[in-house]
């Protein structure tokens, strides 16, 4: 017997995205549409790096004066990065440069082919995006990698260009959860979103949430067991799952299925959808 490798198992998973149904007497039978909420997070979820750090590469020097680095503080990110914006502004750094940036920025591992089972299975999966990036440059970077049309709503900080051409960004919205930033709780973008859906006659069979951060983490304390919660391997909000269910078991609900590439979200999505045969 020849044991699969973990690469060729993946292979096969990719390469059955086709799903059929068949009756008794061996007739096809179409597959029901079954809808999902599935929800990315942007940074070093979607792209591989933290796009905040990665429009660095623009400025002068392609890097920052401590005099700017020095005024962050943790949870007002935020603010933080308007004064960067700023600073890169008066260092004439304009839309264009921002926007090849963030066009450069590569995918996670994996990322494309979950991108292209996702294309071809539309009809079962709502997917929104909720960062605390920015409009512009998520935009930019899903328009670039060709997959911007996939996504049903984009939740991020609100960013334009002034008159001055400089590159501005503002909150999210105000709230008053402790675990997260000042400008964002994404607990509360998911809960309102979900009631939204609810009011308009959509309810999810199932949610499913890919992402890495700590602020990925409060939103997934939301989900029910039937709920899978997909957080990136030994990031922020791998470690705070891992952290809660050890130190007050039974809290956390969600199902945890832990990647290192977007191939194993993939893999794991398409034995949900050959389940519903």
């Amino acid at each position: 017997m020849v044991l699969e490798t973990k690469e060729l198992k993946m292979k096969r998973c990719l390469e059955g995205v086709g799903l059929r149904c068949f009756l008794k007497d061996g007739t096809m039978a179409a597959l029901q549409a079954q809808k999902f909420l599935l929800i990315f997070d942007f940074d070093e979820t979607i792209i591989n790096e933290n796009s905040d750090d990665s429009i660095i590469q623009a400025a002068p020097g392609k890097q920052l004066p401590e005099s700017i680095r020095q005024t962050f503080r943790e949870g007002f990110y935020n603010e933080y990065m308007q004064r960067v914006l700023k600073y890169m502004g008066d260092q004439g750094v304009k839309m264009s440069d921002f926007k090849a940036v963030y066009e450069k920025i590569p995918l996670s591992p994996g990322m494309s082919d979950l991108f292209q089972f996702l294309s071809k299975h539309q009809e079962h999966f709502e997917i929104i995006l909720i960062s605390d990036a920015n409009m512009f440059g998520i935009e930019c970077a899903l328009k670039s990698a060709g997959v911007y049309t996939l996504f049903r709503k984009i939740f991020s900080n609100p960013s334009s260009f002034d008159k001055k051409g400089y590159f501005t960004l503002g909150p999210y919205h105000s709230h008053s959860c402790q675990r997260c930033p000042a400008n964002m709780c994404k607990h509360k973008i998911l809960t309102e979103y979900l009631t939204e859906r609810s009011q308009e006659g959509v309810r999810f069979e199932r949610v499913f949430y890919i992402g890495d951060g700590a602020n990925d983490f409060c939103p997934s304390t939301a989900m029910k067991s039937s709920d899978v919660a997909f957080p990136r391997k030994g990031y922020p909000m791998h470690q705070l799952i891992l952290e809660i269910q050890k130190n007050q078991p039974g809290t956390y609900q969600a199902t945890i299925v832990p990647w290192d590439s977007a191939v194993e979200v993939c893999c794991y999505l398409q034995e949900v959808l050959k389940k519903k045969c």
